[in-house]
């Protein structure tokens, strides 16, 4: 198949020859006519000279790149680019099926496995696979095909869930639906010996947030003795992971009661028994946190990103400022807070001096004990820093 082609401005080509796999739309000088969003396209430079072939799409990033080399994009390309990262996966001990102790993980990771707009991640033998860009929605089928074959009967059924994470004027049709497969799908996962329930019909993301797997399990060892506080809940995975613990109270908090039900529900799946120790509220986290009267040794603070783009940046930090002043003020000397911020735009030093700002407004000690970033299955291609989008500090404040 001839591709129709996109040429660049005179002196814009420098990142793509330092593998970057976003064009911008003001790096493009012209292009052949007809191209729609979600088509394949060759890219050339001022003078006709081939530089990659990728999806087009439309926005500020024109073109998401898929090889830096001329080469068919067919099935073989699929099943290639997934093997690779379904062996990284075995690499990491995750991609063997345990039902008794993992079976959750993270298999395709945009552009940290050269697969740019595509999620995929497994829950038991079952692929929930979320498109970002309408040219890999065009491809779904193949690439739910090459998921087959590429993981080596590790998955029996693929779902597509990208009705949230298409572009949001793009006309295509967003139905969710199992692309094969389906019938003896499980809805529930085990992530460290932990058992949770998955809601890929309704859930944020795939269903379950897989990025704070090992983070969960830092919390763990932190929770004996402890009065935990976690803020913007969802699924209640670090409650789960608290209670486990040892922790001597759990109060699990969201705005959503929908996330509420979840995290109960959760919470009994693991500890039927659980009594008191286990409490949670349908309530805004912010005003929670404020007149909260009970006294906490362990905070979580994982909110939602504060910043969607560039320009919500400023707001943001002051978003986590206040945030983390507020937990400053309430935790209890000697407490430890787990503080996190999944946004993007927003890098680790920037995040990092926000919550500087909310301590020195405390006037307490507060030291660094770890600084958390996102798990092994959630890679970040060096050509590419913005995909390191999950920053975390564990924090002790007397």
């Amino acid at each position: 198949m001839t591709l129709k082609t996109i040429r660049l401005r005179k002196g814009k080509t420098e990142s793509l020859k330092r593998f970057h796999p976003w064009i911008f739309s003001g790096a493009i000088d012209g292009a052949d006519p007809g191209i729609e969003e979600g088509d394949l396209v060759r890219v050339v430079d001022a003078g006709g000279n081939f530089l990659a072939i990728g999806h087009c799409q439309i926005g500020s990033i024109a073109v998401r790149v898929l090889s830096f080399t001329k080469r068919p994009i067919d099935s073989s390309f699929w099943t290639e680019r997934l093997a690779e990262a379904y062996a990284l996966r075995r690499s990491l001990h995750l991609a063997i099926a345990n039902e008794e102790e993992n079976n959750i993980f993270r298999l395709v990771h945009g552009e940290g496995d050269r697969l740019p707009g595509l999620v995929v991640d497994v829950y038991g033998r079952t692929a929930v696979m979320q498109a970002h860009t309408v040219g890999m929605h065009v491809c779904r089928k193949e690439i739910a095909a090459a998921l087959i074959e590429a993981c080596e009967g590790r998955i029996d059924s693929v779902y597509y869930k990208s009705d949230t994470t298409l572009p949001f004027k793009a006309e295509v049709d967003r139905a969710s639906c199992f692309l094969i497969g389906g019938s003896n799908a499980c809805d529930t996962a085990v992530e460290n010996g932990l058992r949770f329930h998955i809601d890929w019909l309704r859930g944020q993301k795939t269903g379950f947030f897989i990025d704070q797997r090992d983070n969960r399990s830092l919390l763990e060892h932190y929770s004996k003795g402890r009065r935990v506080l976690n803020m913007f809940c969802y699924t209640g995975g670090f409650s789960v992971y608290a209670l486990r613990g040892g922790a001597e109270l759990v109060h699990s908090v969201d705005s959503s009661a929908k996330a509420i039900d979840l995290t109960n529900a959760n919470v009994a799946l693991n500890f039927p028994a659980v009594g008191t120790r286990h409490e949670a509220f349908a309530e805004d986290a912010f005003k929670f946190l404020e007149h909260a009267r009970e006294s906490y040794d362990l905070i979580i603070l994982d909110p939602p990103a504060f910043a969607k783009h560039r320009g919500a940046i400023a707001q943001a930090l002051k978003g986590y400022t206040r945030l983390n002043a507020i937990a400053f003020k309430k935790i209890q000397p000697g407490g430890i807070i787990f503080t996190f911020s999944c946004s993007q735009a927003v890098n680790k030093e920037q995040f990092r001096l926000a919550v500087f700002t909310a301590a020195a407004q405390s006037g307490r000690h507060v030291r660094i004990l770890h600084q958390l970033h996102q798990p092994a299955d959630h890679p970040v291609n060096i050509y590419h820093p913005e995909g390191e989008y999950l920053k975390g500090l564990v924090l002790q404040v007397e």
